[in-house]
């Protein structure tokens, strides 16, 4: 039953059918199970190292001890009615705000979902770093954030007002050293966008 949820994607409700069972007790086994895997996920699961090279690794050479990259993004939710205004966000759609640190090889290397939409990307970080299974930052690294974040201990944001995204394809080449920052910023800071999309 987990195995079938898992690869196929399915909601306790449909389930139910195949299995008559009630969504009660589907979603019990299902977390009994999810609590067996995690429990050995240490044991039995092994990532093998990843070496960055040529372009990949030239954009994070400017950024020693940074340990990946940290954004928001919003999923689209389909909640009731009442619920809607907490889910709605600043562009008026109706989403989940996730929370999501990946490693300069894209990995992903925390997730936090179910936050509503209205909230802001900077409160859901707050609580990834206060929660039980927190989001946890080695001392002296960091993570590059965009600007919608502050500076402060483990996260490093652009320098604001000023240009971030060159495109010096056409000439647009940075004026100021703030500006070339902002650009190899946001290179290297590029790695959570593409996962995120």
């Amino acid at each position: 039953m987990f195995l079938h949820i898992l690869a196929h994607n399915l909601k306790y409700r449909v389930v139910q059918f195949s299995y008559c069972r009630s969504k009660e007790t589907i979603s019990r086994q299902f977390n009994y199970v999810l609590r067996a895997v995690m429990k050995v996920s240490k044991e039995y699961l092994n990532f093998q190292p990843c070496t960055l090279e040529g372009a990949e690794a030239n954009k994070w050479r400017w950024f020693e001890r940074c340990i990946g990259a940290l954004d928001g993004t919003h999923i689209p939710v389909t909640v009731s009615p009442d619920e809607r205004p907490r889910y709605r966000n600043r562009k008026g759609d109706v989403s989940t705000n996730v929370l999501a640190a990946c490693g300069p090889d894209l990995r992903f290397i925390y997730v936090l979902p179910g936050w509503e939409g209205s909230a802001g990307d900077s409160r859901v970080l707050r609580d990834a770093l206060r929660r039980q299974n927190k989001l946890e930052i080695p001392t002296g690294k960091y993570f590059l954030v965009d600007a919608g974040y502050t500076n402060g201990p483990g996260f490093l944001a652009p320098y604001q007002g000023t240009r971030y995204h060159l495109n010096e394809g056409i000439g647009n080449t940075p004026q100021s050293y703030k500006e070339l920052f902002n650009l190899r910023h946001a290179s290297a800071r590029n790695a959570i966008e593409r996962l995120n999309k």
